[in-house]
């Protein structure tokens, strides 16, 4: 399960609440949407849409770091759902010099379907539980372990042995 550091620590207003948690969740955050969206412009762009969400919002979570993340799920989604065409696309490099094992394993994780590549990016890249991925994915926590291991398999099929 993932540790929640509460931001409103030391700060006593919206404002300053809002900007503890972007200076703690901004970079996880974008890598966390980069590796849904496979953009990362798009995962600049959630997360940026996110920070303004969750500063409107401020006062309806006890748990803004856990809010943020279903925030910006819930924006990777409906990024995909906008640009559902651009999926077929070949997924760009993460950055130069990615090695080619990594970039291969990066290659699958996009050609998965959104559904599988969010439950395998929050269950292993963030370290989520199966019942946390299943809150930020509204469904069940079997769903979550059907979705874990059959994208898995699909993963182990795509990459070259």
């Amino acid at each position: 399960m993932v540790e929640e550091p509460q931001p409103l620590d030391g700060a006593p207003d919206r404002a300053e609440g809002v900007a503890a948690l972007y200076r703690r969740e901004y970079v996880p955050m974008v890598r966390l949407a980069h590796l849904i969206t496979g953009s990362n412009e798009a995962a600049e762009d959630v997360v940026q849409e996110a920070f303004v969400r969750m500063y409107r919002n401020w006062d309806r979570s006890d748990r803004p770091g856990a809010y943020l993340r279903t925030i910006v799920v819930n924006g990777c989604n409906s990024w995909h759902r906008r640009r559902r065409m651009e999926r077929e696309r070949a997924p760009r490099p993460v950055a130069e010099g990615v090695d080619p094992e990594a970039r291969e394993l990066l290659d699958a994780l996009a050609r998965l379907g959104l559904r599988q590549r969010t439950a395998l990016v929050l269950r292993f890249y963030a370290d989520m539980s199966e019942a946390e991925v299943a809150r930020a994915l509204g469904c069940r926590p079997g769903t979550v372990k059907s979705l874990v291991h059959r994208g898995l398999r699909q993963l182990e099929g795509m990459i070259e042995r």
